[in-house]
């Protein structure tokens, strides 16, 4: 479960029958779970939810967002300077931006309804649950990386960079994002 999550996570679950989303296992500080990468105009960039500082071994579902920093205003702008100016950012931005206004307590939550939209959006139609119990996550460092390029607003300066955040692949390729994760396989 993550934030905006890379496109190779979009790739597996487009390429799988069903996922099963784990929730119980603990949260991990510094992963992708509270952040997702960007192509800002300098390079890369991680935009990074806050999270309420919890105990070792909580839960991923009991993860509360935090409202320092106003980063739900930060991380709109931050969409909005990256790729206002890419072919299909006003296409989407609608869809986006209530994740942006409106407040979420659980991190979980809020991940589950942005990957929902996502889904939706692009057009993937495998089922997406949170686990019953716990079992044992997916390792997302053996997800395939393509290094396949596709048009990104900033490519000219900055080349090509692979496995951004979802909302990459989908201001930038807009109805065309499925044909890209499925070329995966």
């Amino acid at each position: 479960m993550g934030y905006l999550a890379p496109v190779s996570w979009y790739a597996a679950v487009e390429a799988a029958d069903a996922v099963v989303v784990e929730q119980y296992e603990h949260y991990v500080k510094q992963t992708f779970r509270n952040r997702c990468r960007i192509a800002m105009p300098d390079g890369p960039q991680d935009l990074v939810i806050p999270v309420v500082a919890a105990p070792n071994h909580t839960p991923m579902r009991d993860i509360r967002i935090s409202d320092h920093g106003n980063w739900r205003h930060h991380h709109w702008n931050a969409l909005k300077t990256a790729y206002g100016k890419s072919p299909f950012f006003e296409y989407y931005a609608d869809d986006f931006e209530p994740f942006y206004t409106n407040k979420y307590a659980f991190l979980a939550d809020f991940i589950e309804e942005m990957q929902q939209k996502v889904c939706e959006l692009v057009d993937i139609d495998t089922p997406v649950m949170r686990s019953e119990t716990y079992a044992s996550p997916t390792d997302f460092s053996a997800l395939p990386v393509s290094t396949k390029p596709y048009y990104q607003v900033f490519q000219q300066r900055l080349g090509f960079l692979p496995n951004l955040s979802i909302i990459d692949l989908l201001f930038n390729l807009g109805p065309e994002s499925l044909l890209y994760l499925k070329s995966f396989k």
